[in-house]
C-alpha cells in the first residue's frame, strides 16, 4: 500500500487527485494539507466528494509517515517550499507545478510516460508535465522521433476554465467566460520551454548546446513552435490543432502508420481513425490524436482532459510506474456517452 500525502489539496488539482486516490486499490491518503481549510471535511471544499470520503484537511505534514508526496502548488511555490522544509530522502515527490520541468541543477525526471517510462520507473523525484505541453507534445512526438519536424510548426489550442486554477480572476468569472472566446500569451506561453526541450531531445543527433539554450530561451536554436493559446467557455479539456510543414511530401498512409506504431503500446494515448471530439476525453486519462495530410502539410489534432491527462491523471499514472504497479491502476475512467 502506497502511503500518500497531498500538499495544496484544496485547489482544483488537489480535489481531482483526491477523487482518484480514494478509490485507488493500492493507495492510502495519510494527509491532505491545506492551512486555510484545516479541520474541515474535504467535501466542504470539493463538494462532489460528499458521500465518498470522510477525509479532513489538515495543517500537519507528517512526512515520516508517507512514501510519496504530491505537490499541488501554484507555479513557483514548490522550489520555495523545499528550501523551507526537510523531506526525508526516501520519500518520493511528484510536483505538478512547473518548477522542475526544465533541466537544471536538480534530479527531477520529466514525467511524460510515452517517452520517459524507464526513467520514471527509476526516479525519486518527478516533474509532471503541463497540460498544454502534454497535449501538444503528444501530437508532435512521432514526427520528432522520426526526424521529420522542421521549424515550421504552428499550434492553436483551446483550454477550459479549470486550466486557470481555482482562484477567481478577471478572465475566469462565469459572466466573462460564458459565451466568450479569447486569446492570451501569444508565442510566450510558459509551456513552450518544456515542449521545445522535449522536441529537441528527440531530434536525431540533437546538439547538447541546443538543449542547454532552452534553459534561457525557447527561441534562437533548435526546433521551435509558434503557439497561440485560447480560453474556451467550457470547464475542462484541451483541443489542439498542430500544422507541421515537412521538407518533402509523404503519403498520408505512411504518416498515419508512423503515429499508430509510436503509440501502439501507450497505456492512454490512442490514434483515432476519424477526427475525434473533445467529449471523448473529458473526465478520462485518455489522449486522442488524429492526422490529416495536405501535400507537405501535416495537420494533427490532439486532445486531453486538462485536469486528468494534463495534470493529476498523468501524475497518478506516473506514480503507478514509479511504484511498479499496473500503469492503469486507479484510472479506469470512462467518458460520458452523451
Amino acid at each position: 500500500m502506497i502511503r500518500v500525502g497531498i500538499l495544496g489539496a484544496a485547489g482544483y488539482t488537489g480535489g481531482e487527485l483526491i477523487r482518484l486516490l480514494i478509490t485507488h486499490p493500492e493507495v492510502k491518503i495519510v494527509f491532505a494539507n491545506s492551512e486555510s481549510n484545516a479541520g474541515n471535511k474535504v467535501y466542504d471544499v470539493h463538494e462532489g466528494l460528499l458521500g465518498d470520503t470522510e477525509l479532513e484537511f489538515t495543517s500537519a505534514m507528517p512526512f515520516d509517515q508517507v512514501d510519496l508526496i504530491f505537490f499541488c502548488f501554484g507555479h513557483g511555490k514548490s522550489e520555495a517550499f523545499l528550501k523551507e522544509h526537510n523531506i526525508p530522502a526516501n520519500v518520493k515527490i511528484i510536483d505538478l507545478a512547473q518548477d522542475f520541468r526544465i533541466k537544471g541543477n536538480h534530479d527531477y525526471v520529466y514525467g511524460l510516460p510515452e517517452i520517459h517510462r524507464e526513467e520514471i520507473a527509476e526516479c525519486q523525484h518527478l516533474a509532471n508535465p503541463g497540460c498544454f505541453a502534454t497535449c501538444i507534445q503528444l501530437g508532435l512526438l512521432p514526427l520528432a522521433k522520426a526526424g521529420l519536424l522542421t521549424n515550421d510548426i504552428a499550434v492553436n489550442a483551446i483550454t477550459g476554465s479549470t486550466g486557470a486554477g481555482q482562484k477567481p480572476g478577471a478572465t475566469t468569472h462565469f459572466s466573462w467566460r460564458s459565451n466568450n472566446f479569447s486569446v492570451y500569451k501569444l508565442f510566450t506561453h510558459q509551456h513552450l520551454h518544456e515542449i521545445c526541450q522535449t522536441l529537441n531531445e528527440l531530434k536525431p543527433a540533437a546538439a547538447p548546446h541546443v538543449i542547454d539554450t532552452l534553459n534561457e530561451s525557447f527561441e534562437a536554436e533548435g526546433i521551435t513552435v509558434d503557439f497561440i493559446p485560447y480560453r474556451g467557455d467550457f470547464a475542462r479539456g484541451i483541443f489542439c490543432t498542430e500544422v507541421v510543414t515537412l521538407d518533402k511530401s509523404l503519403a498520408e498512409s505512411d504518416i498515419i502508420q508512423l503515429f499508430k506504431t509510436f503509440y501502439a503500446h501507450a497505456a492512454f494515448t490512442h490514434y483515432s481513425d476519424k477526427a475525434p471530439d473533445l467529449k471523448q476525453v473529458v473526465n478520462t486519462n485518455k489522449a486522442l490524436v488524429h492526422v490529416q495530410v495536405f501535400g507537405r502539410k501535416v495537420v494533427i489534432f490532439s486532445m486531453i482532459d486538462n485536469l486528468l491527462k494534463g495534470a493529476v491523471g498523468q501524475a497518478v499514472q506516473n506514480m503507478n510506474i514509479m511504484f511498479g504497479l499496473d500503469e492503469k491502476s486507479g484510472l479506469n475512467l470512462k467518458a460520458s456517452a452523451f
